[in-house]
């Protein structure tokens, strides 16, 4: 299958100036996503989107293909995912003839990673033809049932109470199982971005992963403890 891995890296960001070429272990963060899909066995391209000129020459050294630098009214604050994927797609396709059938998103807030999981989540999708995408997912560290909202009284709101009336008085191991989107990897189709215009369409399916292995850099914070596990993933 012609499998595409592209790792949106844009020059700005807000919780940490200049994110994407901060170093964890070593390296850039966009570097480690990279080294992830390079060494990935189903990942036969590996192209960076960025607007920014160090980023660009950073990924080019770390052997990926940048084949354009992205507009600047696709690298704002307020940019989603599927426009960059759309602009990505659309390049590749008008300048080169090319249309690839999965595509893996993979973000440069996730530097421990493992390259096997990419494998593993291509193949879920290539063996399901009827689904959208695939999204890694790990059980949440705070589970839902005991999730409240504050209504305009001033009083608890239980989120999940319409799955319980009081589910927040559930014992441990009478919870039921859930996960959270850890933005590790995602794999979907062109025809889910450009058909359904969504990075996931509507039938999604589950890379399950543990909460020890799902790190994904959003604050300081989050680059410390990362920066402490990063022994871990050698």
């Amino acid at each position: 299958m012609r499998v595409i891995a592209i790792i949106p890296a844009r020059g700005g960001s807000k919780g940490i100036p200049r994110k994407n070429l901060v170093e964890v272990a070593g390296l850039p963060l966009v570097v480690h996503s990279i080294r992830h899909a390079k060494l990935s066995r189903r990942v036969q391209r590996v192209l960076v989107s960025t607007d920014d000129e160090e980023i660009r020459d950073v990924a080019l050294a770390a052997g990926a293909e940048v084949p354009f630098l992205r507009p600047a009214e696709l690298a704002r604050d307020d940019t989603l995912d599927l426009p960059v994927f759309e602009h990505a797609l659309e390049h590749l396709e008008t300048h080169e003839g090319y249309v690839p059938e999965l595509v893996v998103h993979l973000r440069p807030t996730a530097p421990l990673r493992r390259p096997h999981w990419i494998d593993e989540a291509v193949d879920l999708l290539a063996t399901h033809p009827d689904a959208d995408s695939v999204r890694s997912v790990s059980p949440p560290d705070k589970h839902p049932y005991r999730i409240f909202r504050i209504a305009p009284d001033g009083y608890l709101d239980p989120v999940m109470r319409h799955e319980h009336d009081q589910p927040y008085l559930l014992r441990r191991q009478d919870l039921p199982a859930m996960y959270y989107y850890n933005c590790v990897i995602d794999v979907t189709r062109p025809r889910t971005i450009f058909e359904k215009g969504s990075m996931t369409g509507d039938r999604m399916l589950p890379y399950v992963m543990s909460a020890e292995d799902s790190f994904d850099i959003d604050s300081e914070r989050d680059l410390e403890v990362v920066r402490l596990f990063a022994e871990r993933f050698p």
